[in-house]
């Protein structure tokens, strides 16, 4: 059984490579540029940070997610504004896919907070590298190499310019998001499908949360929640972390149909912040898997210093 569903998986990786989703990732309130280059130098300081993600573990061939993103806050010609840089390596089955983009957003007050405006572009690279094992004619043994059918896909490896775009609203307790991926539509033209190339779908992400300050004023609660549809399929995760004395988390969240997500964080007195959550699947595949584990770590540190005003007394009064 477990043979049959790694054929059907693989087959699966086939249409995946031409239908690419953008990665899933638990632990979203924490970094959102990677799906919102308007979230660019939101944090006023420099950040780093390097995100690890396994899927469906104990299946071969399953999804694994590697993030690494670095912005700041900046100001050129006194414009407030952001730039960050973000690398990807999503691998599943026979498909490993990188992406690389630059991200700049104009931020701009309003109201009690500040607007994020921001866009990105970079390269996308898609890449099948497969072992086939077909069938012999008569059926009675197992042959390596995919034979001489033309609709089983070979080595392939394409790139296409990818850009994005989004708005990010932040106050001291609510932040808002609504950005868009693969704006353009990247089109992918692989072998034998130049008349009719494949695109990459536009996903579009809704993400909001708020800090609720408790009795207690060690303890705040924060819910949030992140919608996300290519237009096709929509995915709503709902989500609540509290945190204590602003340096230890602690939360759950819920995808419908899909898992429940424990979720637990902490902050170094240098700076670093460590995060990790599990994922507890509750679709039919938890029969063939026992979760998937995400690991998050960053950093922030703020480049200006504010300035303490000096006070002098005047020589005419001495």
């Amino acid at each position: 059984m477990k043979k049959f569903f790694f054929i059907v998986l693989q087959i699966c990786n086939v249409f995946l490579a031409v239908a690419q989703e953008d990665p899933q990732i638990s632990q979203y309130m924490f970094n959102q540029m990677t799906v919102n280059p308007g979230y660019t130098g939101s944090e006023d300081g420099i950040c780093a940070s390097a995100w690890d993600r396994e899927d469906y573990v104990g299946v071969p061939g399953a999804k694994n997610v590697t993030v690494l993103g670095v912005s700041s806050s900046v100001k050129p010609f006194g414009i407030s504004s952001g730039v960050g840089i973000n690398v990807a390596n999503d691998r599943i089955g026979f498909n490993n896919d990188k992406s690389a983009n630059i991200s700049y957003a104009y931020r701009m007050d309003l109201g009690s907070g500040k607007l994020g405006i921001g866009i990105n572009a970079g390269v996308i690279n898609n890449a099948i590298d497969p072992t086939w094992r077909t069938i012999s004619s008569d059926g009675s043994s197992i042959l390596n190499g995919k034979g001489n059918d033309p609709s089983i896909p070979d080595k392939e490896n394409i790139y296409a310019l990818d850009m994005s775009a989004g708005l990010f609203y932040k106050t001291e307790d609510l932040y808002l998001g609504l950005s868009c991926t693969h704006l353009n539509k990247p089109k992918l033209t692989y072998q034998g499908t130049s008349v009719n190339p494949s695109y990459v779908n536009r996903h579009f992400y809704l993400m909001s949360g708020y800090t609720i300050q408790l009795p207690n004023p060690a303890l705040q609660l924060i819910p949030s929640f992140c919608v996300h549809t290519d237009t096709k399929v929509a995915q709503v995760t709902l989500n609540t972390n509290l945190v204590y004395n602003k340096r230890f988390w602690g939360g759950i969240s819920f995808r419908p149909g899909d898992a429940v997500v424990g979720i637990v964080g902490l902050e170094l007195l240098n700076g670093i912040r460590l995060g990790y959550s599990y994922d507890f699947v509750i679709s039919d595949i938890s029969k063939t898997t026992s979760g998937g584990h995400e690991f998050m770590v960053s950093y922030c540190f703020k480049i200006n210093k504010e300035k303490i005003p000096q006070r002098y007394k005047s020589i005419r009064f001495l």
